[in-house]
Order: C-alpha cells, then sequence, then structure tokens
C-alpha cells in the first residue's frame, strides 16, 4: 500500500533538491566572462571546466544511483549537498584554469552526481503507482526548474556587489540546505512498495546485460546526449553570445530565468501527456521543436525581445524530457534497478553536455562566435527526433546467450559533434572593423546584426 503523506513529502523534498542542484548550477554561465578576465584565461579554459563537471556528473550518477539503490537515497542526497558546498567555496578561490576545473569542474560534479535528479527521481518513482509514476516525475521535475528561475537573478544581484568569488560563495552555502532536504527521501529500491511488482529479484548484472542488448535503450541513450549538448551549451553560454550580438546582459539573464520558469509548465504538461500518450513519441516532437526554436533563434535578426521569447520557448522544452525519458526507462526495465539505469542514460546525457560546453567555448575562441555550434544544435536536435521516432519504448526483450553488447551510440554521437565542430573551426572567423562592427561570418550561417536591445 502506497502512503501518500511519504509520497508528498517526498516530493517536496525532491523538488526542493533539485531547485538548489539545478540553480546553483544553472549561474556558471554568468560568471563565464568575469572569470575569463579575472583569472586571464579563454573562454574555452571556462568551458572545460563546465565540460568537466558535467562529465564528472554523468560518471557519478550510475555509481550513486546503484549505493542509492542498495543503501539508500537519504545518504547519498546527504553527501552530495555537502560535497557541492565545499567545491563552490574552493572554486571562489580558484587563481587559474587548473584550479577551476579541479573544484568548479570535477569537484562540484562529482556532488551534483550524488545530489542529483537522477537519485531523486528514481526514488520517488518506485513511491508511486505505474499510472501515476510520469506525474509525480513532472511534477518533481517541475519543483526543479523553479531553481533557475530563483537562483539567476539571486546570482546577478551577488555578482554585482560582490564579485564573482562571493557570489560563488555565497551560493555554495545554499547547498547546504540538500542536508537538511535528504532525510524526507528514505529507502532503498527493495523497501519500495512497487518492487515487488517490478521485478527486484532480478540481479542487477542481468539488468545491465538485458539493457546492454536492447536497441531501444541505445536509442534512449543517443537521444539524451542530444538533450546534454542543448541545455549545457546554453546555459553556459548563452550569456556570452548575447554580449557578442551588443545586447544587454539583463536579456539573457531573463532568457535563462524563463526557461526555469516555462520549464514548470513543460515539465508538468510532459508528466500529464506521459501518462496518456506514447513517452517517445512525445519526446520525438520535444526535439524535433527545439531543432526549430534554435534555427529560428540563429536566423531571426536578433534583439531583447528574441532572446526572451527563445528563453521561454525553450523553457518548455527544457527539463520536459526528464520525467518522460525516466519514465521510458522504469517502462523497458521497471524500477527495482531504475537509479542505476537511468543513471546510465544520464551519463550519456552528460557525454552531451561536456561537447555542448567545451565545443561552445572552443569554437567561440576559434572563429569569434557560436554560430556554428548553433548549427550543431539544430542538427542533433532532427537527430534525437528521428531516434525516438524510431525507439521501442515497450518491455526490453531477454538478453541473449552471454556476449558483448552495446551499451549506448553515445560514443559516435560524440565522435561526429567533434569532427562536426572541427570541421567549424576552420571556416573563416568573424572579422571587427576599426569601430568594432563585424563585418564577415561564414557565409552558411550569417548572423543578422541585433538591434541596440
Amino acid at each position: 500500500m502506497v502512503d501518500r503523506r511519504r509520497v508528498w513529502l517526498a516530493v517536496a523534498a525532491g523538488g526542493l533538491i533539485t531547485s538548489l542542484t539545478l540553480g546553483v548550477r544553472s549561474t556558471f554561465g554568468l560568471f563565464l566572462d568575469d572569470v575569463v578576465e579575472d583569472l586571464d584565461i579563454g573562454r574555452g579554459d571556462f568551458a572545460l571546466a563546465v565540460a568537466i563537471q558535467q562529465l564528472c556528473w554523468g560518471l557519478s550518477q550510475p555509481i550513486a544511483g546503484a549505493i542509492a539503490d542498495r543503501f539508500g537515497t537519504a545518504r547519498v542526497l546527504a553527501a552530495g549537498g555537502v560535497f557541492y558546498t565545499v567545491g563552490m567555496l574552493l572554486m571562489s578561490r580558484a587563481g587559474s584554469a587548473l584550479e577551476l576545473s579541479l573544484t568548479g569542474g570535477a569537484l562540484t560534479g562529482f556532488a551534483v552526481g550524488a545530489a542529483g535528479f537522477s537519485v531523486v527521481l528514481a526514488s520517488v518513482g518506485r513511491m508511486v503507482e505505474p499510472e501515476r509514476r510520469s506525474m509525480m516525475l513532472g511534477i518533481v521535475s517541475a519543483l526543479g526548474s523553479l531553481g533557475q528561475f530563483v537562483f539567476i537573478p539571486i546570482a546577478r544581484a551577488l555578482l554585482d556587489s560582490r564579485g564573482w568569488t562571493g557570489a560563488v560563495a555565497v551560493l555554495g552555502l545554499c547547498c547546504l540546505a540538500i542536508v537538511l532536504a535528504a532525510p524526507f527521501i528514505r529507502g532503498r529500491a527493495a523497501d519500495a512498495p512497487t518492487a515487488a511488482a517490478d521485478g527486484d529479484a532480478v540481479p542487477l548484472r542481468a539488468e545491465l546485460r538485458r539493457a546492454a542488448h536492447a536497441s531501444g535503450y541505445r536509442r534512449l541513450n543517443g537521444a539524451f546526449f542530444v538533450c546534454g549538448f542543448h541545455v549545457t551549451f546554453i546555459g553556459t553560454h548563452l550569456v556570452s553570445h548575447v554580449g557578442d550580438l551588443r545586447i544587454r546582459p539583463e536579456a539573457a539573464d531573463l532568457a535563462l530565468m524563463l526557461i526555469g520558469l516555462f520549464n514548470v509548465a513543460g515539465s508538468l504538461l510532459a508528466g500529464y501527456l506521459g501518462g496518456r500518450h506514447s513517452n517517445t513519441m512525445l519526446l520525438a516532437g520535444i526535439y524535433g521543436l527545439r531543432a526549430v526554436a534554435i534555427l529560428a533563434f540563429i536566423l531571426v535578426p536578433a534583439s531583447a525581445t528574441t532572446v526572451a521569447v527563445f528563453g521561454a520557448v525553450m523553457g518548455v522544452l527544457w527539463l520536459s524530457t526528464v520525467p518522460l525519458t525516466s519514465g521510458i526507462v522504469a517502462q523497458q526495465f521497471g524500477t527495482a534497478h531504475a537509479g542505476t539505469l537511468f543513471g546510465i542514460v544520464f551519463l550519456s546525457h552528460q557525454f552531451g553536455a561536456f561537447a555542448g560546453a567545451w565545443l561552445g567555448g572552443e569554437l567561440a575562441d576559434a572563429t569569434g562566435d557560436y554560430t556554428i555550434a548553433w548549427w550543431i544544435g539544430v542538427a542533433l536536435g532532427v537527430l534525437a527526433m528521428i531516434l525516438h521516432a524510431t525507439l521501442d519504448e515497450g518491455p526490453a526483450p531477454p538478453a541473449p546467450e552471454p556476449g558483448v553488447g552495446r551499451l549506448a551510440p553515445a560514443g559516435g554521437l560524440a565522435a561526429a559533434t567533434l569532427l562536426l565542430g572541427g570541421a567549424g573551426a576552420v571556416l573563416p572567423a568573424t572579422r571587427v572593423d576599426a569601430d568594432d562592427r563585424p563585418v564577415h561570418v561564414p557565409a552558411v550561417c550569417q548572423l543578422p546584426m541585433p538591434d541596440a536591445g
């Protein structure tokens, strides 16, 4: 029998935790220009630190999920909150690109992996009945997205009053609230009310082997790579990109806030529709719409208004992928090992996040703007739409006789993305005249000049 009161407490606590982890993480893009100037490094150096963070987040996610499944979610979340605080405090004292990568990159990445929404969603998902799971996961994702809406203006105010070092330190101290909320999300996979129905007797090793041979699971990994590329590239580089367009920085801040605000509606809508329609077809539509939104953003004359509209549209499509993707994992394999299996899918997401963060910075340094990276985002959105249109979201078939199978095509997607980026890097860079006005960009992706915003 499901304890409804305990479920709602877990949903509220999970929303608070994801709000803190994702909200604080979403502020990093605001610090890019200040950190680059203060430490005398390139945008690529800052982007590499963010990319390392994303990769460490992804690498730690399956491990954190497995520990939470086996020994309890609360302990893992609390440890993540402590390490998140320590990582942010050390980042505020970084004096070089290397120290930035070790603190704001690796340490905070491992911390977010332990206190991230993958662990939270797996725990909440196995506490509720299958018919209510999609909606509850949507609510947690929606509550979590409020963090971006709340923390962006807080970070901007702290940045203006205390500089980037003071802002990072204060945000790090906020992460201690994760430790206070963690006890409300208790339990192991074996203790879940739905565990017996979802196959808790199946060993993890057998489920991993089953997943390795499931083509639908591999496609899911590939599509989530694209999600990681999109959200991390935009979150890390939008503020700097808007500055390059000579539009006031408040426009980018507003866009990031609108992403967080409109993601509430997007996540709730995705959770609602996910319980009534095919999750994979909904995801195909989301990725297709992302490609259209990015294409429109790079073709329409840029202004403060178009930046804000882009933020609102992307907000609806932002984390709406998470409850649907998590729901597909549960449909394919049940919930007994959901923390581990969704953690692996999330690792693919983080490979994409690494590519989006790092490649965006490298291309900006090499070509003078982010144009090529935006076009890569369009192409990947179309690819993800195709992957989901051909994905079977039903129960994964049993694994064949012992052999080696690929877990995901994420590596191939990453290689293709880096190859595209490398090709873009050798194209002609943006030139400026004596008045600092752009006079040339690659013809295939020329951007119209923005207004003053």
